[in-house]
């Protein structure tokens, strides 16, 4: 992940290997359950700490910034819809991160501005045509999704204005030759593989059928993660979004006796699908990627939850105690997933505006040559806009919360 990290706990950490690798503190087993058809549930530990590099840009500064009344970043990304919390993770983040840069900042008061897409590459345009037309927005945080991003870049590149995604994954959006775009995230070249050995090393399976939907995200995923799983993938169907019932593709899976089944897809169809899948009596692990790793796919799979894994390039931002007081602060609540993620990705725009770069053309460029350690990764980007080498965490189900269970691969 670009961090700079000090490794604690060696002895568990040699013991866990790539899992917990960067990771500190290891926790002992706190779930007995036995859900798994491979030979009960394998027990991962939890992971109870993150180290943060010393030299994090944070968004205070040095408190000297001075810019105009008018300087604006904004958010584009869900902030209603199917798949809406997610978005409002991101949002979050953002937010905190201008509330403590203006509170540090009394020279420059950054304005923030709010853009709902709901998630849907066909309603983003209007939204993202929006942004670019108010010259006073000078960098943008978004979008989330792999849909709308693909939808939109076009529209930035042709303003020149840059934007940070801290979620969407598809490997594919870095080559359209875009130079306005940065990606503050391993994409799914990335996660597909490390998922791939999560599922074959540490959960054992041996039998893995996978499902993704029909959005950019998950076919790439999909593909990616398919490939690298090789021959312990017995089956594959797909979904699509909006979709309820799931019982079609749960016959397949039953019939192929998986053991394990790995959904690219997001929470909204993840979540009944899980849900329905352990009614039809399927007793194995249930994976899913960064877009189903949310409190809310457990809230509407409910107890049938207990049985899923979650794979995403994202850092436990609620093991960072600074990071996880503030933001339970400003949203009552603990941090999401990528969360974190828009908290940095505002705080490089921010850094660049108090460095004087206040045009789109001289933000851009900031961003361009930026080299700096943040809270979840050390950010320093390609010229297609990709980070190198990020951290891949895995996640569990225990006791109805979201537990990290450490770095899974690179």
């Amino acid at each position: 992940m670009y961090r700079k990290k000090v490794i604690s706990a060696i002895a568990a950490a040699a013991t866990l290997g790539m899992l917990v690798a960067g990771c500190a503190n290891q926790t002992g087993p706190s779930s007995t359950d036995t859900s798994g058809a491979a030979g009960g549930r394998i027990n991962i530990p939890a992971i109870s700490k993150v180290d943060v590099p010393a030299g994090a840009v944070l968004p205070a500064g040095d408190g000297k910034g001075k810019c105009a009344s008018t300087t604006t970043l904004a958010y584009a990304g869900a902030e209603t819809g199917p798949n809406a919390q997610l978005g409002i993770n991101i949002f979050n983040g953002i937010q905190l991160a201008i509330n403590q840069h203006n509170a540090a900042n009394p020279g420059c008061q950054v304005q923030f501005k709010k853009f709902d897409t709901e998630g849907d590459p066909n309603k983003a345009t209007g939204p993202v045509t929006q942004i670019v037309s108010e010259p006073d927005i000078v960098g943008v945080v978004g979008l989330p999704f792999s849909g709308e991003s693909k939808a939109t870049g076009n529209i930035f590149e042709q303003k020149g204005l840059v934007h940070i995604t801290p979620s969407a994954t598809n490997p594919g959006l870095t080559k359209n030759g875009w130079t306005t775009f940065f990606r503050a995230l391993g994409n799914d070249a990335v996660q597909g593989p490390a998922a791939a050995k999560f599922l074959t090393d540490k959960l054992q399976a041996k039998k893995v059928y996978l499902v993704q939907d029909d959005s950019d995200y998950g076919i790439g995923l999909g593909t990616s993660t398919s490939q690298a799983l090789g021959s312990a993938m017995v089956g594959s169907d797909k979904v699509v979004t909006g979709q309820k019932d799931f019982s079609a593709v749960i016959s397949k899976i039953m019939n192929a006796k998986a053991d394990t089944v790995y959904y690219a897809g997001y929470y909204a169809e993840g979540a009944p699908f899980d849900q329905q899948l352990v009614g039809k009596g399927f007793t194995g692990s249930f994976v899913g990627p960064d877009g189903v790793k949310d409190d809310q796919f457990i809230k509407q799979a409910g107890d049938a939850s207990s049985n899923a894994y979650f794979t995403c390039p994202c850092i436990p931002g609620e093991l960072i105690p600074s990071f996880e007081s503030e933001y339970k602060k400003l949203a009552n609540a603990e941090p999401g997933t990528y969360s974190i993620e828009g908290y940095d990705a505002a705080t490089v725009l921010l850094s660049g505006i108090d460095k004087g770069k206040q045009s789109r053309a001289d933000l851009l460029s900031w961003v361009k040559s930026y080299d700096a350690d943040g809270l979840s990764k050390h950010y320093k980007w390609d010229s297609t806009g990709e980070l190198a080498t990020p951290d891949v965490y895995g996640y569990k189900v225990e006791n109805g919360k979201i537990v990290p269970i450490g770095v899974i691969g690179k």
